[in-house]
């Protein structure tokens, strides 16, 4: 065999050898890319749907607080009654801590809450408007553990205000 044949028979064996090695160093590149994106996306899925949980408790801690706001302003002080009526009934710090407390005990623990409380806030600035402020932890889905081990959790705080006016008679 001639130089240049065996020239040319080496340079086809190692253009056959890098074309192996390039392709044995390729394999499986695609399913770690495949896999990081769906890690990704399972990540998102998950931070949205612990959100919408978070929102949703929300709601419903606010929901039970306008309805805590509303039975406190029906519900009349006495003592200030007393001294007259004014233009709407008259409430004091006592009754709607009272009132908001009485509301809550009464009612179920709405789902993905532990627990709810009415906290400092809740009183009357006017002696007509009844504010009642609530405190509840949310029991978020694939955060909520993970939270626990770190001694934390996910605390929301609402406010609702409430006022019954007095009409004059005809």
């Amino acid at each position: 065999m001639s130089a240049t044949g065996r020239r040319a028979r080496l340079l086809r064996d190692a253009r056959a050898r890098l074309r192996r090695r390039s392709a044995a160093g390729e394999s499986g590149q695609v399913t770690l890319l495949i896999l990081g994106y769906t890690l990704v996306a399972a990540l998102l899925i998950m931070g949205t749907v612990a959100v919408t949980s978070a929102q949703l408790s929300r709601v419903r801690l606010l929901d039970a607080a306008d309805g805590a706001a509303l039975d406190a302003a029906d519900s009349l002080d006495l003592g200030a009654y007393r001294s007259g009526l004014d233009d709407a009934v008259a409430v004091s710090d006592d009754t709607v801590r009272r009132t908001a407390t009485d509301y809550l005990a009464e009612r179920p623990l709405p789902p993905a809450m532990r627990a709810w409380q009415v906290s400092a806030g809740t009183g009357s600035p006017d002696g007509q408007t009844a504010v009642v402020r609530l405190t509840g932890e949310a029991d978020l889905p694939f955060v909520g553990p993970l939270l626990d081990a770190f001694g934390s959790s996910v605390t929301i705080t609402v406010e609702s205000r409430a006022r019954a006016d007095l009409e004059p008679a005809p």
